[in-house]
């Protein structure tokens, strides 16, 4: 199978990877600005997100799923824990493992946190029809899927 681009033909502003990557920072910068009355970024939401669905349960499992260095991972992770949304428990059988869970504060705090995301989603998705949504979300599924074979 030939592929999609050519060296001669592809240009920055015509590129899947430029305009996934200006999409992306879009989205955070309007995320960003939503989440700002909770004193909440983009990032941290993300974190509390994967442990509020049980994606993750340790700054480790984070990282891999968020691709976040570990230092950057324990900076966030100590500033959600500041603001009480985030506790680390320590394992009772292996006391080396901590495992990260939302507070009663995160768990009260995301839904509404949620709400403002899914606004910008959808703010971001407007004029697309539902099936266009899917499809667009099955085809970044299957660049993910290419990125990792």
């Amino acid at each position: 199978m030939a592929g999609i681009y050519t060296p001669e033909g592809i240009r920055p502003d015509n590129s899947i990877g430029y305009l996934i990557s200006k999409v992306r920072l879009e989205l955070y910068s309007q995320v960003d600005r939503e989440l700002a009355p909770h004193d909440m970024t983009t990032a941290q939401f993300s974190i509390m997100a994967h442990l509020a669905y049980e994606l993750a349960d340790s700054a480790s499992s984070l990282c891999s799923g968020m691709s976040y260095d570990p230092g950057a991972m324990t900076r966030m992770v100590d500033r959600l824990e500041a603001k009480g949304f985030v506790r680390r428990v320590r394992e009772k059988e292996d006391r080396r493992k901590v495992r990260l869970e939302l507070t009663k504060e995160g768990r009260e705090a995301f839904p509404e946190m949620k709400a403002r995301v899914v606004e910008v989603l959808n703010r971001m998705l407007k004029g697309f029809s539902k099936g266009e949504a899917s499809q667009l979300q099955d085809f970044l599924k299957r660049m993910l899927a290419n990125a990792a074979a």
